[in-house]
């Protein structure tokens, strides 16, 4: 039994030394192309959020480590987030002196990638050992390099990819410890995998892989036993001394801080995200299936073959000779590419951790199947190593198949994280708009922002967008820029496109690169002197239909009602009074329900615009789903996302926040309507249900709902919502609790109360959760803040009663 991937005969390539020098090195020259295209595209990627809070992160780290701060200032689940490559990166900031964040970014940028092509070229020599061709190995280079997704996330997303090099430099040290056998390489691999583990915890799984080999070559022979316990023991041990010396929140307690980061992909609670048509929300179990989808829609169809080929191969030698896993250490290492591949897939589909936002936190696997995918090549070269042409054919369609795919990345840039293959209906309109979280990252709003300054180079703009935004410009043209809310009204209003369409969409201004007929970036001009003449008369045809009719409400808006559109009208308009979001919040009727009652607190949609403005009047469109209605609430609502406050600078000393200002609800203003009940007092009271004294009297007072939780405080201020909601859930049965929750005793269901989308009017606070549909014993629940520990809690028994 030999190489499961039998050595395809090499190719003779005629000239002089300067061929033969670039034969031998050509990983090494590819990658400094790659490098040097990475200089002229770093600037091109839009900033995500992403950046700023794993910056911040890394500060208190160091702060730590420093002795001037304590990482009890960091909220769940920022803690156990490894800063092993955040703070090389910003203590390089500081030493290059950089102030700005848009230098800053562009620093992170360039390192990110600079370290993915480290991991490409060590999967380029590990490819080489493997198969021992150079042109399989440059070949499996380009397939770890050409992966639309990755290539894209490898400039802006720090996080996944430091993980995704680090993981390849360690799968190449371990198959240098293997091949030389000495204490120094199981002690160089050891520390890599620890600092992989640091990064992502999934890392790990390279510990007792590695070790079972080790025991493999036990039964195997060769080597004598004394050596291979010490090397595998060194290797053990510098994998534990590195983790801990790099994971500053173990120093303290080892145990449980390895505990707590195994346990955080099962904490984790990410945005809703949209998949396959269905809407899921933060706490919505998505299904099996969900990462493997991703991974088969969004993977070049060449590059999803060849890897296919190669894990059939390696399948295949491994049932049909079982044994020469013990003596043939190309075969043993294939299969832990293979479980790096099927492992990680299975595991989640198996305990059904929180992914979110396609398969980004299994972005590390796809290392082991570029690699299975140049085995693929490797083992079809070799079927036809006695016909030259045939060979020379597959070559010429394995380099085709990359020179299309690196087309489309061409078409898509600076876009290629939005790649789907075939595999996906791209010729409808809108099909994926409608289908598929697109834009996660909210990147396609830099392009949105380069479109405004080029119609308006020069002018001050106030422009109603995340001030994260910001970062995108360098300090001379974000100068006359105001980005953000300050009082001021917006000039413009830029938006992403997720999974509906604006809902004034018949009047934007649509700008943004076309993603297989989908456009992902809005920019509405906010008042008629900028607008198109065509959409500035539209508004005015709007405005004379809504005030023909006498107003759903009068406040500081009047409200009209017009079939599935509300309308806000101000006469005269005041500086300021556009600078805050309209905001809508539903509630459905329920025919089960008695009249005037709610269906499903929470279950209820919420709609974001600015006002136009008309001259001296203002206006702002609101579209109503098509469900039949029991109440609404409508009115301004200051967003906490696009709060100057959350960003004090961009600069080292700035700081990021997830939390709103205490003062944030300074200027809003509600109205309710019933369609059932016109008075706000009543209102409150179906909100309540038809408990008339809560479940338990606390900060805020509880409520049981049909199937929910909820939260009512009265008085109440934006300071009240601040800290974070815990909600922990002892079912009747322990068997109902998730199997991820059952050593816990109780289900965790915390949340805060923005993301919760909770409601602020009438100088009342109020949310709610949904409860599991398995019988409840008791529920414990109350608000914390970091470093204060409970706020207050409060404990619910159903005495055996199903909470309902």
């Amino acid at each position: 039994m030999t190489n499961p991937f039998p050595q395809a005969a090499p190719i003779a390539i005629p000239g002089r030394r300067a061929a033969l020098v670039l034969t031998t090195h050509s990983g090494l020259i590819c990658c400094a192309l790659f490098f040097l295209t990475s200089l002229l595209l770093s600037a091109d990627y839009g900033v995500n959020a992403d950046p700023f809070q794993h910056r911040q992160v890394a500060l208190v780290n160091l702060q730590y480590i420093l002795g001037q701060g304590d990482l009890s200032d960091l909220p769940f689940p920022h803690q156990y987030y490894g800063v092993s490559f955040e703070l090389p990166l910003l203590i390089m900031e500081r030493v290059f002196g950089l102030e700005d964040y848009y230098y800053i970014h562009l620093l992170r940028v360039i390192l990110t990638h600079l370290l993915f092509l480290v991991g490409g070229y060590c999967c380029y020599q590990l490819a080489y050992r493997l198969f021992n061709h150079r042109i399989i190995a440059l070949l499996t280079l380009l397939l770890f390099l050409l992966h639309p997704r990755i290539y894209a996330h490898s400039y802006f997303n720090a996080a996944d990819l430091s993980f995704v090099s680090v993981f390849a430099i360690a799968l190449y040290l371990t198959e240098r410890a293997f091949r030389r056998d000495t204490a120094g390489a199981f002690v160089m691999l050891g520390i890599v995998v620890g600092w992989a583990a640091d990064l992502r915890i999934m890392g790990l799984m390279l510990l007792p892989a590695v070790a079972g080999m080790r025991v493999l070559d036990l039964a195997r022979g060769g080597s004598s036993r004394k050596h291979i316990l010490l090397t595998g023991g060194l290797f053990v041990l510098a994998t534990l001394l590195t983790n801990y010396a790099l994971s500053p929140y173990a120093w303290t307690n080892p145990v449980a801080a390895l505990t707590g980061a195994l346990s955080l992909p099962n904490n984790l609670t990410g945005p809703a995200t949209l998949f396959q048509g269905v809407e899921y929300g933060l706490n919505d179990q998505l299904p099996p299936h969900y990462t493997l989808t991703w991974f088969i829609i969004t993977t070049p169809p060449p590059i999803l073959l060849l890897g296919i080929i190669g894990m059939a191969v390696v399948m295949g030698q491994s049932i049909a000779c079982p044994a020469a896993i013990f003596r043939n250490s190309r075969l043993r290492f294939s299969l832990l590419l293979l479980a790096c591949f099927i492992l990680p897939l299975l595991a989640i589909a198996l305990v059904g951790a929180n992914t979110y936002a396609g398969w980004r936190h299994l972005f590390f696997s796809y290392t082991a199947f570029s690699l299975l995918a140049g085995g693929g090549v490797g083992w079809l070269a070799a079927a036809f190593s006695r016909q030259g042409r045939w060979r020379a054919g597959l070559y010429g369609l394995a380099g085709l198949g990359l020179g299309l795919t690196l087309l489309q990345m061409a078409q898509l840039h600076p876009g290629q994280h939005l790649y789907f293959n075939f595999l996906v209906n791209r010729t409808a309109q809108d099909y994926l708009k409608f289908q598929y979280t697109l834009d996660n990252w909210n990147l396609a709003l830099a392009e949105g922002l380069q479109y405004v300054l080029e119609r308006h180079p020069g002018q001050p703009l106030a422009l109603w967008v995340v001030p994260r935004l910001a970062a995108n410009l360098p300090p001379a043209q974000r100068q006359p820029l105001t980005i953000g809310l300050s009082g001021k009204d917006p000039d413009y209003h830029l938006v992403d496109i997720r999974g509906e369409p604006p809902p004034d969409a018949d009047f934007n201004a649509w700008y943004g690169r076309p993603v297989y007929n989908n456009r992902l970036t809005a920019v509405k001009p906010l008042d008629a002197a900028r607008m198109e003449p065509a959409a500035a008369a539209s508004y005015r045809q709007l405005y004379r239909q809504a005030t023909a009719r006498e107003p759903l409400r009068r406040a500081e808006y009047d409200i009209y009602l017009d079939g599935r559109r509300l309308t806000f009208v101000k006469e005269s308009c005041k500086t300021g009074d556009r600078a805050i979001p309209f905001t809508v919040t539903v509630f459905w009727k329920d025919p089960e329900r008695p009249p005037g009652r709610l269906s499903r607190l929470g279950t209820k949609a919420r709609f974001s615009n600015s006002g136009v403005r008309l001259g001296q009047r203002c206006l702002a469109v609101i579209r109503l789903p098509d469900r039949p209605i029991a109440h609404i609430i409508a009115g301004q609502y200051a967003n906490p996302y696009y709060e100057p406050a959350l960003h004090q600078r961009l600069s080292p000393q700035g700081h990021y926040s997830i939390g709103p200002p205490a003062d944030l609800g300074r200027r809003s203003w509600a109205a309710a309507y019933s369609f059932t009940r016109p008075s706000l007092t009543e209102m409150t009271a179906a909100l309540r249900d038809v408990q008339t004294k809560p479940a338990a009297d606390s900060a805020f007072n509880l409520f049981r709902e049909k199937g929910r939780l909820l939260y009512h405080r009265q008085p109440c201020q934006w300071a009240d919502t601040l800290p974070q909601f815990f909600l922990h859930i002892v079912p009747e049965r322990a068997a109902d609790l998730p199997s991820r929750r059952r050593r816990y005793g109780f289900d965790n269901r915390d949340f805060s109360f923005y993301w919760q989308r909770g409601l602020f009017f009438d100088s009342q606070c109020l949310t709610s959760v949904p409860l599991p549909d398995y019988p409840v014993a008791r529920i414990r629940t109350g608000q914390y803040a970091p470093g204060q520990g409970e706020l207050w809690a409060a404990e619910l028994n159903f005495a055996g009663a199903e909470a309902q």
